[in-house]
C-alpha cells in the first residue's frame, strides 16, 4: 500500500507535472514500483457460496484462496457491534418469523439477545440453518491465525452516533489485527461516509482508510490527507482515474466484480484490489494472468508455470447454491462528500 506517509510527495510530483511531463512520468513510474500484487477480497465473505456476513462465508474465502475477507457492521440498540449489509433484518435471517410485529425490523430497534434468537442461514440454503448473526469480535476470534487481511466496512454510520468510537475499541482488543504492517493489507476500514472515516482515523490513525465511490479528482490531494484508498464501483472505473488517485499515494480496491470478464477489464486499469463475491473465480483469473506474464518473460524453451489448482470446498460444486448477494446499488445514499 502507497499510504499517507508518501501522498505529499505524491502532490508535489503531481503539481510538478502540470509544468513537466517529464516528471508526471517520474511520478507514476515511482508509484508502480511500489504496487503489490492484487488483492483478491472476498465480499461478505465467499457469498455466492455460503451465507454473507457469517463465519462460515469467511472460512470458505480463506478455502478458495482470497487475500483478505469483507465484512460490514453496524450496532444493536444496546450498542453491541454486529455483522449485516442491510440496515434492516429481514432479508438475511428470520426476524419477520421469530418478530412479527416488529416491522420494519430495522438493526437498530433490536438488543444483541433478540438477535442472537435469529436463524442467518436458512435463507440461502438448509444446510446453513441455524448459523447465527456474529458479532464483530466473534468473527476476529474466529478468523484469528487464518492469514487472510480483514476489510471492514462501517455501514449507514448516521445512524450509530460513535459507532467509529466503539469499532476502534472492539478492534484494539485484538492487537494482532492492529498492529503495523508494512503492506497495509491486515486491516483497512472504509465506508461511503467519508467524514466518519475522518473520525475514525483520530481514533486509530494507523489502520488503512477506504473511501467508497468516486470522489472528484479535484478532491484527492484533501483526502490523502487522512485516506490510503478509493474504493469505486466497477462500472464507474476507468484507467485514467486509477492513474490519478495513485499519483496521490492511494490505491484502488474495485467492487463488486463477479464475471470474469469484468476481472480482466478491472485488471487492466491496474487496480491494486478486486472485491467479489466470488474469490474462486478470481483466483483463476489472476492465476491466469500471472502465467500469460510469465510466458512472454520466460525463454521459449520453458513452458509458462501452471497455476496451482485451488481446493473446492464442500458441498460439492453442484450442490452449492449459486445465489448472487444483494448489490449495493442503496449505497450510494450513504455517500456523504465531505467539502
Amino acid at each position: 500500500m502507497f499510504g499517507r506517509a508518501g501522498a505529499a510527495m505524491a502532490a508535489a510530483l503531481v503539481a510538478a507535472s502540470l509544468i513537466s511531463p517529464a516528471a508526471e512520468a517520474s511520478a507514476r513510474s515511482g508509484a508502480a514500483a511500489k504496487r503489490q500484487p492484487v488483492a483478491n477480497v472476498a465480499h461478505r465473505g465467499a457469498s455466492a457460496y455460503a451465507p454473507e456476513n457469517t463465519i462460515p462465508a469467511f472460512r470458505l474465502a480463506k478455502d478458495m484462496g482470497a487475500d483478505l475477507y469483507e465484512l460490514d457492521v453496524q450496532e444493536t440498540r444496546d450498542h453491541a457491534l454486529v455483522l449485516m449489509h442491510d440496515t434492516t433484518l429481514a432479508r438475511t435471517t428470520d426476524a419477520e418469523e421469530v418478530f412479527p410485529d416488529r416491522a420494519p425490523w430495522r438493526v437498530k430497534d433490536f438488543t444483541l439477545a433478540e438477535i442472537r434468537r435469529l436463524d442467518a442461514g436458512s435463507w440461502f440454503g438448509p444446510e446453513y440453518a441455524g448459523v447465527p448473526v456474529p458479532t464483530l469480535g466473534e468473527a476476529l476470534r474466529a478468523m484469528r491465525g487464518s492469514g487472510l487481511g480483514l476489510l471492514l466496512e462501517i455501514k449507514a454510520p448516521h445512524l450509530y452516533p460513535g459507532i467509529e468510537r466503539r469499532v476502534a475499541a472492539e478492534l484494539r482488543r485484538h492487537p494482532s489485527v492492529t498492529r503495523p504492517d508494512p503492506r497495509g493489507r491486515r486491516l483497512i476500514v472504509q465506508s461511503f461516509d467519508w467524514a466518519s472515516m475522518e473520525r475514525f482515523h483520530r481514533e486509530i490513525p494507523r489502520v488503512p482508510i477506504g473511501l467508497l465511490g468516486s470522489p472528484p479528482a479535484g478532491d484527492l490531494p484533501r483526502l490523502a490527507a487522512f485516506a490510503d484508498q478509493i474504493n469505486p464501483r466497477h462500472t464507474e472505473l476507468t484507467g485514467e482515474y486509477v492513474r490519478q488517485v495513485h499519483a496521490y499515494g492511494m490505491e484502488v480496491f474495485t467492487w463488486t466484480v463477479d464475471d470474469p470478464a469484468a476481472m480482466r477489464r478491472a485488471l487492466a486499469h491496474r487496480v491494486d484490489g478486486v472485491i467479489t463475491n466470488k474469490p474462486d473465480v478470481l483466483g483463476d483469473v489472476l492465476g491466469e494472468r500471472a502465467a500469460a506474464g510469465s510466458s512472454r518473460t520466460a525463454p521459449h524453451s520453458v513452458p509458462a508455470p501452471v497455476p496451482p489448482t485451488r481446493p473446492v470446498p464442500a458441498p460439492e460444486p453442484e450442490r452449492i447454491p449459486q445465489r448472487e448477494p444483494a448489490g449495493d446499488p442503496g449505497d450510494t445514499a450513504d455517500l456523504i462528500y465531505v467539502r
